[in-house]
């Protein structure tokens, strides 16, 4: 299919999840900004070569504060990827959002203080994200999810807070007050450093729970909640995995190389060309060799 490669990003299980029974090859790479959280699973899903990266690692050992946003986004740009499908668990704000749908986000508000959010410490860089996922994506993900047997809402806005701690019941709120519709803890600096590294992404968002705004059913015990959040997450992540398996064929014809997320960099390095460095230029080939040769 072309220079399409579709990596696939999400939670504790994910390969298993998308690949089943599929052979792959599972690559380790290094980058200029260490090691992604786990090895890379090389695959293909239905002819389509797609990459399987797991945030949190093998066996979830990476809080939302210390994923190594950098590292993995750079590792899927070094091996060619052209597309993400990201997904993850979070906490819904609107009463028509239940638990287990599954939400084509369309806007986000990054709440985070965590660092760094751009590759670029050492050149002046600013893309363009005003739309911070890929509408083309956006809008293949929002016609195959009539395929899926759940609900899918085709827009929300996603507050991305610090973690690793939940919400006051005050965040909540404010965040309602803010019109998030849902709050998570990973979609920043993830969503900006596709953008900077030219990659289309798209964001399905599995809801666990209400958050704190709205209060739990009478009488649920602490253990009753938590044991109603972790079946919610296995369900809602085996729609999302569904929803994925129906895009990924599909990107290649949906979403060409004409998505300005293709070229974010052409407008955005402000910086003289004669002033990078050559072991800048040399450090960041994959992202920025095609405006510097």
């Amino acid at each position: 299919m072309g220079d399409v490669m579709v990596a696939l990003v999400g939670g504790t299980g994910l390969g298993e999840a998308l690949t089943g029974e599929s052979e792959g090859e599972l690559r380790e790479v290094e980058t200029p900004f260490g090691k992604p959280s786990s090895p890379i699973l090389l695959t293909e899903i239905e002819g389509q070569a797609t990459a399987v990266l797991v945030r949190h690692g093998e066996g979830h050992t990476f809080g939302p504060s210390q994923v190594p946003f950098r590292a993995n986004i750079f590792a899927l740009k070094s091996l060619g990827v052209t597309h993400i499908l990201a997904s993850g668990a979070v906490g819904s704000l609107r009463d028509s959002i239940r638990p287990r749908d599954l939400v084509v986000c369309d806007q986000a508000i990054d709440r985070t203080v965590r660092g760094p959010k751009t590759f670029f410490d050492d050149l002046a860089v600013h893309v363009g994200f005003a739309d911070p996922f890929c509408p083309g994506l956006r809008g293949l993900l929002v016609k195959c999810g009539m395929a899926v047997g759940t609900t899918v809402h085709t827009r929300g806005t996603y507050v991305c807070m610090e973690g690793p701690q939940f919400s006051t019941r005050a965040e909540s709120l404010l965040h309602r007050q803010w019109g998030a519709d849902l709050v998570g803890m990973t979609a920043m600096p993830e969503a900006k450093l596709a953008r900077e590294a030219e990659i289309c992404y798209a964001l399905i968002a599995v809801a666990t729970d209400y958050d704190c705004w709205r209060p739990h059913e009478p009488g649920m015990s602490p253990d009753a909640v938590l044991e109603s959040i972790i079946a919610n997450v296995e369900a809602g992540t085996a729609n999302a995995v569904a929803l994925m398996k129906e895009a990924v064929p599909r990107i290649a014809e949906a979403v060409g190389p004409e998505c300005g997320c293709r070229t974010a960099l052409a407008r955005a390095l402000w910086t003289d060309r004669q002033a990078i460095a050559p072991e800048t230029a040399k450090r960041l080939e994959p992202l920025i060799g095609k405006y510097v040769r």
